[in-house]
């Protein structure tokens, strides 16, 4: 995910740092960094990262566990915010406390490595974070540093976040005004919301896969995973390959499964709960429960690297899963764009879609062949994932047309021609900033 790739300087950018509360895991804004560093990378610039949790080459990382949204101080905090109108001055002072501290652990980081760039990932979007926002937004505005705002996730996209004394962190923060920077959103939806709340203008790079290479062919390793996990070769297996939290609308992945009872359809969850606490994980266990299905949770099973367990089992990349999926299910009420689904699509996996807001408006119109369902698992929906699991053409059909439709809307290509219109328009405000600075 960050390997240095040596190549000629074509952009006006040497040394770009990158900054999130976590680059690490399978999650999907760890993953958009690590196809954009390539894309830098293969610019000729060197990339170098900033984060409370990382995987990332010792030589080029600049670590702080406080900035790691759920850092036991910063949980504190937050919970000093949210789901309450009345913040006391003590939750003040910490987060003035924090938000100097990493103040200064940013400011160490862009001199130490001399970073001429920075992209914020999520972290001027969602508040879950409320100290670094601020601490980014201020090393920001007072070094004038050109900065891309990668935005995944706003706080009006979480009901989470609705009940809250932060409004003026938010309007210092999430995101803040700032000439130096340029906002990027993932979807045209986020484009129009971010025009009317904040009165800012941003540029739409939606999530990407590099559709110009194929993927890759399954090796002796990816073969065992069914065995070694527990799946009988004639079972279905079914793939959810997102995180465990509520908006993933895992309850329809589980209502699926035990209506294709007759197949043997087994659920493989993929991904670790805990990003937004821990009841979720807790009413997906009591509907497998319920439903009396087989399921298995495979966190710690997966990672961006392939490996050992501390007992010895084997971890699989989700490289060496996709393709031993009979059928991925996504059945999301809200996505910000939809790394998983491009996943599938790009290993020619059957899929069934929640036709979720972001989906209708900017990934339907491609055209896409899919199941798709509307909140609810009808029977309908079930006849028609019956239907291409039993047609190996069908199969073989909608592989082929998606992956034609992924290279010419979802490709790296994209991403890659819309980042040099930015930063070449970037390159005026950093002669100018540094000449005055």
């Amino acid at each position: 995910m960050f390997e240095t790739v040596p190549s000629p300087v074509t952009i006006p950018f040497r040394r770009v740092g990158f900054v999130s509360t976590r680059f690490a895991g399978t999650d999907g804004v760890s993953f958009e960094a690590g196809k954009w560093t390539r894309i830098f990378e293969a610019e000729g610039a060197a990339c170098f990262w900033f984060a409370g949790q990382l995987e990332a080459p010792p030589e080029s990382s600049y670590l702080v566990p406080e900035a790691f949204f759920n850092h036991p101080d910063v949980l504190e905090i937050q919970a000093g915010l949210f789901g309450t109108t009345e913040r006391t001055p003590e939750i003040e002072r910490r987060v003035e406390s924090m938000a100097g501290r990493l103040k200064a652990a940013l400011r160490d980081f862009i001199e130490r490595f001399g970073i001429d760039l920075l992209v914020v990932e999520n972290a001027l979007a969602i508040p879950m974070h409320i100290p670094f926002g601020l601490a980014l937004a201020e090393v920001i505005g007072e070094t004038k540093i050109p900065t891309i705002a990668h935005h995944h996730d706003f706080a009006w996209e979480r009901e989470r976040f609705t009940v809250n004394d932060a409004a003026d962190y938010f309007g210092a923060a999430f995101p803040p005004r700032l000439s130096n920077i340029v906002h990027v959103v993932i979807n045209s939806l986020q484009k129009a919301a971010l025009a009317e709340r904040c009165g800012l203008d941003a540029v739409v790079i939606p999530n990407v896969l590099d559709f110009d290479v194929p993927p890759p062919e399954l090796d002796a390793y990816a073969r065992s995973f069914r065995s070694e996990i527990g799946v009988p070769r004639d079972a279905t297996l079914v793939l959810q390959p997102t995180r465990i939290v509520a908006r993933k609308g895992i309850a329809h992945s589980v209502e699926l499964v035990r209506r294709l009872a007759d197949r043997r359809a087994v659920l493989v969850l993929s991904h670790p709960a805990g990003d937004e606490g821990w009841d979720y994980l807790a009413e997906v266990e009591g509907r497998i429960l319920e439903a009396g299905i087989p399921a298995i949770f495979l966190s710690g099973r997966v990672g961006q690297t392939r490996g050992t367990t501390a007992d010895g089992g084997k971890i699989y990349t989700l490289a060496d899963i996709y393709p031993q999926a009979d059928l991925v299910t996504y059945p999301s009420s809200w996505e910000g764009f939809g790394n998983a689904l491009l996943e599938a699509v790009s290993f020619g996996r059957p899929v069934l879609v929640n036709a979720y807001p972001v989906y209708r408006s900017d990934i339907a119109p491609a055209g896409l062949r899919v199941v798709e369902m509307d909140g609810r698992v009808t029977d309908e929906v079930v006849a028609e994932v019956r239907r291409v699991l039993d047609d190996r053409q069908m199969q073989s059909d909608w592989a082929r047309e998606n992956f034609a439709i992924g290279r010419r809307h979802f490709s790296m290509a994209l991403a890659r021609e819309r980042l040099r219109g930015i930063l070449t328009g970037l390159r005026q405000p950093l002669a100018s900033s540094r000449a005055g600075g």
